[in-house]
């Protein structure tokens, strides 16, 4: 189902609350206008420290080489080309973005870097995964869920198409934990962040949206209750900077 909200066939788009039909239009339209600023905007949002983040949640999963790995919400890639030298030259990528403007941006940049062998684009909703049951080892997604209009179809999906034993990965921005911190971040999200998406982007807008997108997002709790219910087994979550950002990993039984 998609996220709930107090008016009926309605789901949150940030703090607004806008038919379910047309989240999806609107958040093609807020990544359509970021997708070539999309590093800035990381940057401006972690303050740089979304490379360490993507570089721990990468060490950190159970990917070996000649694995097949989908990276859900691959955005610019990232997260693939961090796994590339893991799953090695018998292994596979593949990127899937519903948004055409962000895959693009990945592929040119990681064809740029000359990485190219291995790597498949797919534009795909998550929701909808076009892809046989039991066909990856490993899935991740990457600051993308928040973003998904129903989660539990796209983590019903993730599950359907691992392979028995495999591994899903979602990173995710989450629920501060330190209450002396936290007036310190939501200044940052909402004062500060709109204005650097207007100096940096020209596009306040947008920015304001992904702070509020994550207010929005299942805590830490309820999205690991979310993963067991689309059939995850031995699910946990790994809080990294005080729960600025959570690691959750399930295994498909």
């Amino acid at each position: 189902m998609s996220e709930p909200t107090g008016t009926p066939g309605t789901t949150h788009f940030g703090f607004r609350d806008v038919p379910v039909a047309e989240k999806q239009k609107l958040v093609g339209e807020v990544f359509s206008s970021v997708a070539r600023k999309y590093d800035v905007m990381n940057d401006a949002m972690s303050l740089g420290i979304h490379r360490v983040w993507k570089r721990f949640f990468v060490a950190t999963s159970h990917v070996r080489r000649g694995d097949r790995v989908l990276d859900l919400a691959g955005g610019t890639g990232d997260i693939a080309a961090l796994l590339q030298d893991r799953v090695g030259e018998t292994g596979e990528l593949v990127l899937g973005d519903i948004n055409g403007d962000m895959l693009r941006v990945g592929r040119d940049r990681l064809t740029d870097r000359g990485l190219v062998r291995g790597f498949e684009y797919v534009q795909c909703n998550a929701e909808r995964l076009p892809f046989p049951d039991a066909s990856f080892d490993l899935v991740t997604m990457a600051f993308g869920l928040r973003n998904v209009t129903d989660k539990d179809a796209a983590l019903r999906e993730i599950a359907r198409v691992l392979k028995p034993g495999g591994q899903a990965r979602v990173l995710e921005f989450s629920e501060v934990k330190a209450e002396w911190f936290r007036p310190l971040y939501d200044f940052h999200s909402f004062q500060v962040l709109p204005r650097l998406g207007r100096l940096l982007a020209n596009d306040a807008d947008s920015y304001r949206y992904l702070a509020e997108s994550i207010r929005k997002h299942p805590p830490q709790d309820a999205l690991k209750a979310m993963m067991e219910a689309a059939g995850l087994a031995r699910c946990s979550y790994r809080n990294l900077s005080a729960g600025i950002v959570a690691i959750h990993t399930g295994y498909k039984a």
